[in-house]
């Protein structure tokens, strides 16, 4: 009796994973507006610590990179939707998100601070300095320094602005006189502009939390890989190089 060839299976990766190294592709969702992560140039392109780091990802990977414009408000959505494979920019690991989606390891250690025009720095001492009817907050919707307004700046006088690059400027021209932001975006506008300081540095407004990139939580096979490759970049040194050129 003929014995039939037993040959062994095929093995895939996950589908995305596939996807990813047939195409050669690796997409990449940003809000691009939150310096020194992620900020896009008025003439198309990226910069930042993210961009950096997700760019030696994709080299690791053997892929190109196809950048995706989106926004806080959307960012849960477009990755649900499956607009892209990774999203950057400065996002903030917490709960709700990891509840949904999956993150990479956290980097760039930060609290909840506040961007004020350096006139006025004494003014603000305490979270019931800001929480006054007189303050005028500017925030940018979507995200958790939105989540951290609403909740703990009830009695201030509340605005919002959809262009997060441009809050800043807006509170160094005396339209508004605070943004609620993290660590190193209020030192980086505060080094840019000798009219803001960055207020709460030493003994910020929240507990001690990390950034991360989110993945789509569909995939075990590329999450295991994209994890496998920030360990491989941490252990040589390329996430502290980032760090040291962009957060510093």
């Amino acid at each position: 009796m003929a014995c039939a060839a037993i040959l062994p299976a095929a093995v895939h990766a996950g589908p995305r994973l596939d996807r990813i190294m047939e195409t050669k592709v690796l997409r990449v969702g940003t809000p691009g507006d939150y310096r020194p992560f992620a900020i896009r140039a008025e003439g198309g392109g990226y910069s930042g610590h993210d961009i950096d780091v997700v760019e030696t990802m994709a080299k690791e990977l053997g892929v190109k990179i196809e950048y995706v414009p989106t926004s806080w408000p959307q960012l849960m959505k477009d990755i649900q939707a499956d607009r892209f494979d990774v999203a950057v920019g400065g996002i903030t690991r917490n709960v709700a998100r990891i509840r949904q989606i999956e993150m990479l390891p956290g980097y760039a250690p930060f609290g909840k601070v506040a961007l004020v025009r350096a006139a006025d720095k004494d003014k603000y001492r305490s979270v019931a300095d800001l929480n006054q009817p007189g303050v005028r907050v500017i925030k940018n919707p979507g995200g958790t320094n939105e989540t951290f307004v609403l909740e703990n700046l009830k009695a201030a006088q509340v605005s919002t602005h959809d262009r997060n690059a441009e809050i800043p400027a807006l509170i160094a021209g005396g339209k508004g006189d605070v943004m609620i932001t993290e660590t190193y975006e209020a030192l980086h506008y505060a080094k840019a502009d000798p009219r803001l300081y960055a207020a709460f540095v030493t003994a910020p407004l929240t507990p001690q939390n990390t950034l991360g990139f989110m993945l789509p939580k569909d995939d075990a096979d590329y999450s295991r890989v994209m994890e496998f490759v920030w360990g491989l970049m941490d252990a040589r040194g390329q996430l502290k190089q980032a760090a040291d050129q962009w957060l510093r």
